[in-house]
């Protein structure tokens, strides 16, 4: 209990006017698309882009209240909200009125014997909107890493693989426990538990097993013992505390050799990833359901043998592209199988309360298309990149494992997510690394976006940027809102922390309605959640849908917002003025249209899948970076790198640029600036302003390749350099081969030879359509 004077029990809701959105996400990890909410559902209709909310779960926050006692929750029956500033309290009677279900609760004794206006306990605080409880006297098991690695590979890269392995087993906490898995044309469960004759259980690559086969297999089970007492004796030997098996494992790593059997010329590898997976899957769940585990994959190929499948052995027969999957060609044929049978393992996965992480590095696709469901239904990590021995590898997988203040890892797992919305406005579905529970409570909505049909989600791991968008609907069919009315949303997260103990946090906002007119809304839209938000909205409909259907969908989307809320004179295009909250806008959509998530153009199924999950995934800062790359120009002007438009005319000789696309980091040398450092210039001392603008790009770079997981791709380049490409494929093509304007030689910047419309003939095209009776 904390003092507070003139205290009523009801937390002011913020001002959207002068309100810092990111500010706000600090406090709560909340970022919403509109501030101010349409009155009806009529209403909501009309402002087009959905109200959505992208919510961080375990965002750090300065002020987060950590507490070690039981939640005071609503006795309604399908109610299940917790205390929060909220809640209106009647402190003659003790007892608080739910916002969402208007119940009225007794407090407990303990919360009756103090509660006065001056003395609240710490729910009832303003400060208090988001709040962790530590639940009291349950512990759990320490977290669970079961590595699954792929042996089909040349010895160099097993080297670089098993290398990082132990760097990471040196990083982790000594209570965590860990299991090893290897395959090639087999897969092998390996014994921890008797350093001194090394044991390892073999599975057939070409038969499917289940979690049943999995256990008698490996010695758990015995017939007919309802009670499976034998699952957690036996796992000793094959999941074991790092202090107690740190020496086993890794003698068994150093002896780890390329698969042995024989590769025909012209043959693929066998490699049974499938098997693999779901021996792995199965282990866990015979011997941690519901505890804190992952099953981190690391991969190197395509999977040739057995279930799971998506290439066969023949290197004759190459593996699909989007061109195959659209046309349904024979090498196309594994595709559905394996999506069916890794949505299996998904399923087993999300029902144990486990996440799946893979990590595939290969020059050529190794199926992550067919096993995306399994990281994207858990919320596990995907990373991808060219070879183990790579930084975005190497640098991705240790960071995984770096440990916060208090020694522990900076992860939560077998999370279960809640929502409760009051009574005018429903939850349509979520968007994200999360699966539904199919719990259909009160504040479930009928139309559906994503995982939908339910209130409550299960996540299989969460980290500090784990990000979900909610998308809500209201379901009142009159404006007829009381004034001053406002909408409550509670998000109820439960999950095991690192440290053993369950945690809760719950994290409670509020909106006010609008009036009758539909243009209040407009000044408290934020364009940066919308856009994210959209782009969200769009990845989930590309599961169902043709991309250049969901092409149309967002051009019409914004057609029909931009009409909404322009100012301007029927047909007219003079007259258009689109005011600042939504002036951005458009030009984040241009540049979704020509991203990787929704363009399938001259990128691989396996490339666009990562894409996707990776976008599923972030907060709103990276997945706008995702969206319009950020550019900062170096130059020898005083002062720091300048931010510089996205576009072709940034790219002058006489500066270097970082482009900043999430996945790729890019210095770009202009051709004037290539031409000295070829010379020789930064070497001689009277140059030395010209060796630190070299030094400066690297320097910010390596700032971001250090804080940003996964790890970004460094590259260095220059103009008319091969890895150019990076970023003339990202800038804005205003001046191309096609166009007059900036003919070859100019100093307007450089030329993009594409057929590409430019931003400004997109906003034309748009502003017509906009403005047309």
């Amino acid at each position: 209990f904390g003092s507070r004077q003139g205290a009523t029990g009801v937390a002011p809701s913020p001002s959207t006017t002068a309100m810092d959105y990111s500010e706000l996400e600090g406090v709560n990890g909340l970022r919403t698309s509109w501030n101010i909410w349409p009155a009806s559902k009529l209403d909501a209709t009309r402002i087009v882009v959905p109200i959505g909310c992208m919510y961080t779960p375990l965002k750090q926050a300065d002020n987060l209240q950590l507490v070690e006692y039981e939640p005071v929750v609503c006795r309604s029956r399908d109610c299940g909200a917790v205390l929060n500033p909220y809640c209106t309290v009647d402190f003659k009677a003790k007892v608080w009125n739910c916002p969402f279900c208007m119940q009225r609760n007794a407090f407990p004794p303990a919360y009756a014997a103090n509660i006065t206006e001056q003395m609240l306990p710490a729910e009832l605080m303003p400060q208090s909107t988001t709040m962790e409880y530590i639940i009291p006297q349950v512990q759990v098991s320490p977290p669970v890493f079961l590595f699954v690695v792929d042996t089909a590979m040349i010895e160099q890269e097993l080297d670089q693989l098993k290398d990082t392995l132990q760097q990471a087993l040196s990083m982790m906490p000594q209570n965590a426990m860990v299991g090893l898995i290897t395959f090639g044309n087999m897969a092998y469960v390996h014994e921890l538990g008797f350093p001194d004759l090394p044991k390892s259980y073999a599975f057939r690559g070409t038969k499917e097993v289940t979690a049943q086969q999995v256990s008698y297999q490996l010695g758990f089970a015995v017939k007919n013992d309802p009670r499976g007492n034998a699952a957690s004796t036996g796992s000793k030997r094959f999941l074991l505390p790092i202090g107690e098996c740190e020496f086993a494992l890794n003698s068994i790593l150093d002896d780890l050799q390329k698969d042995p059997w024989h590769v025909a010329q012209e043959q693929r590898a066998g490699r049974c990833t499938g098997v693999a997976l779901s021996v792995a899957v199965g282990l866990l769940e015979t011997t941690f359901a519901q505890c804190s585990a992952r099953v981190m994959l690391m991969v190197s190929g395509p999977c040739t043998v057995g279930p799971g499948q998506v290439v066969g052995t023949q290197l004759e027969e190459t593996i699909r592209s989007h061109l195959d999957l659209q046309k349904d060609y024979k090498n196309a044929r594994y595709t559905k199988p394996a999506l069916k049978y890794y949505t299996g393992i998904a399923s087993r996965a999300v029902m144990a309360g486990h996440a799946i992480d893979i990590f595939a590095c290969s020059l050529d696709q190794v199926g992550l298309h067919e096993m995306k469901v399994c990281v994207d239904r858990t919320g596990g990590y995907m990373v991808m990149s060219d070879s183990f021995s790579m930084h975005v590898f190497k640098d991705s997988f240790k960071k995984l494992f770096e440990l916060d203040a208090y020694g522990y890892l900076k992860m939560g797992f077998n999370c279960k997510l809640e929502v409760h919305t009051s009574r005018e406005f429903k939850c349509q579905g979520a968007v994200g690394g999360l699966t539904s529970l199919h719990r259909k409570g009160p504040s479930a909505a009928d139309s559906e976006i994503g995982e939908a049909g339910t209130c409550a989600w299960s996540i299989g791991a969460l980290d500090h940027s784990t990000t979900l968008a909610f998308y809500f609907e209201v379901n009142q069919a009159s404006s007829g809102n009381p004034q001053g009315r406002q909408a409550y949303l509670q998000y109820l997260t439960h999950y095991q922390h690192a440290s053993g103990r369950k945690r809760l946090r719950v994290t409670t906002t509020s909106y006010r309605y609008a009036e009758a007119n539909v243009q209040d809304v407009g000044p408290s839209f934020d364009q940066e959640a919308a856009a994210v938000l959209m782009a969200r909205y769009a990845v989930a409909k590309t599961e169902n849908e043709e991309p250049l259907d969901v092409l149309r969908w967002v051009d019409r989307m914004l057609i029909r917002l931009v009409s909404r809320f322009a100012d301007y004179r029927k047909d007219d295009t003079n007259s258009f003025h689109l005011s600042p909250e939504f002036s951005i806008y458009p030009q984040f959509i241009y540049h979704l249209r020509r991203s990787n998530f929704l363009q399938t153009f001259n990128a691989s199924p396996d490339e666009t899948a990562y894409y996707r999950t990776a976008i599923l995934r972030e907060n709103v800062m990276n997945s706008l970076v995702m969206i319009q790359p950020a550019l900062l120009e170096y130059g020898f002007d005083e002062g720091p790198p300048k931010p510089v438009l996205l576009d072709v005319a940034s790219l002058k000789p006489n500066v270097i640029l970082l482009l900043d696309s999430f996945f790729h980091v890019v210095v770009w040398r202009g051709e004037t600036i290539q031409a000295w450092a070829d010379a020789g210039y930064q070497e001689k001392p009277e140059y030395a302003n010209f060796r630190d603008l070299l030094a400066a790009p690297a320097e910010d770079a390596r700032a971001i390749l250090q804080e940003r997981f996964p790890v970004p791709k460094f590259i260095q380049t220059n103009a008319g350099g091969s890895q150019a490409r990076f970023l003339t494929n990202k800038v804005n093509p205003s001046s191309t081969h096609n166009s007059t304007q900036g003919a070859y030689g100019s100093d307007q910047g450089a030329v993009v030879i594409t057929d590409d419309v430019s931003l400004k003939v997109f906003m034309e095209h748009l502003i017509r359509l906009a403005v047309q009776s």
